[in-house]
């Protein structure tokens, strides 16, 4: 059977391809963790849109900046499911890197496709004390959202001390759990073999470089 991730990692680019290069509108003081996600988007679109940063230069501060703000370890353990727990720890390290690498490389290729649209943080809601939904709306450039209007939300956690990005829906699609979902199934029909899972994963980056 074959497995294609490449789907999961488009939407997952589409997410925050839209996210990263929108300007960002807020209607009114924004709590904590509506201000970590707009703040972060400009700084993102501070580099992106800086003309005297080559592409190396952009993609390489991006890539830093994106790392900043994401737990990618705990990130690639969620997706890794019940497997993360039969896991060895050298596995789980080979995995997360691999996650990373598979994440950064994807939204490279798709990164530019998404600019000049704005994002309009309309809220959020505090599942915990550490644990955020921040809501937004996806418009043009004019600010037309349109009668279909696209919503991502973002889930923020500062459980770790400072505020981290952890996870994303688009259209009330969660990449994170769509990836574990998808990840199970290429277990399931590899033995659980997590190197096959690294191997495949290192693949996809290749192929999108």
């Amino acid at each position: 059977m074959a497995f294609r991730f490449q789907s999961i990692a488009r939407r997952t680019v589409l997410a925050m391809g839209l996210a990263l290069l929108a300007p960002v509108v807020t209607a009114s003081a924004a709590v904590p963790a509506e201000s970590f996600i707009s703040e972060n988007i400009q700084k993102s679109l501070t580099i992106l849109n800086d003309p005297s940063l080559s592409a190396t230069q952009k993609s390489d501060q991006f890539e830093h900046l994106l790392l900043g703000l994401t737990d990618m370890k705990r990130i690639a353990l969620f997706t890794l499911g019940q497997y993360a727990n039969s896991a060895t720890p050298a596995e789980r390290d080979a995995f997360a890197v691999a996650f990373q690498n598979y994440s950064v490389s994807v939204y490279r290729t798709y990164l530019s496709r998404y600019a000049g649209q704005s994002l309009k943080v309309t809220g959020s809601s505090q599942r915990a004390p550490d644990d955020f939904i921040v809501n937004t709306v996806v418009a043009d450039a004019s600010g037309n959202e349109g009668q279909h209007p696209l919503h991502v939300d973002f889930r923020v956690r500062t459980d770790t001390g400072k505020p981290e990005l952890t996870d994303f829906s688009v259209g009330g699609i969660w990449i994170a759990l769509e990836e574990r979902d998808q990840f199970a199934a290429f277990l399931a029909h590899n033995k659980g073999d997590i190197t096959n899972l690294v191997a495949h994963l290192q693949q996809v980056s290749a192929d999108e470089r």
